[in-house]
């Protein structure tokens, strides 16, 4: 693994969803939280691209926490609705970095934008709009 660029910092948001894909980084800027990866064969497909479901899982993850830092209290912010544009296939060695940013932030709605860059070439382009303050209520026992 390569060493991240200046600025990124070991990814403060642990999930089990992430964990497989660590080492994950982070920074913050004014306006985001920016994700970061180093493209490894646990990140790819059989031919050596990195996987588009990783792409958008990641970018989902980056927008919500850009609009989560752009308000001083919230519960929660849930996925409404995601888009990802594919440009350009990344690959294994490459540095991925999530770039979003809020776009208007809401009383009850967020909504993001970026792109996600393979060695600082635009490999997708990312927008989602999200729930702001509810949590997903717990069933209780097993599905």
């Amino acid at each position: 693994m390569t060493s991240p660029p200046d600025g990124f910092a070991p990814h403060f948001r642990k999930s089990p969803l992430t964990d497989p894909w660590e080492p994950l980084f982070y920074k913050r800027t004014d306006m985001a939280v920016i994700l970061g990866i180093t493209a490894d064969s646990q990140h790819c497909n059989s031919r050596g691209f990195v996987h588009g479901g990783l792409i958008t899982a990641l970018a989902d993850n980056a927008m919500g926490l850009s609009c989560a830092a752009s308000h001083e209290n919230v519960s929660g912010l849930v996925t409404i609705s995601l888009h990802v544009d594919f440009v350009r296939a990344a690959r294994i060695g490459q540095w991925l970095e999530f770039e979003t940013t809020f776009i208007k932030p809401g009383k009850n709605i967020d909504s993001a934008q970026g792109r996600v860059l393979a060695d600082g070439e635009v490999c997708a382009l990312v927008g989602a709009t999200f729930s702001v303050g509810q949590s997903i209520p717990d069933k209780g026992g097993t599905d």
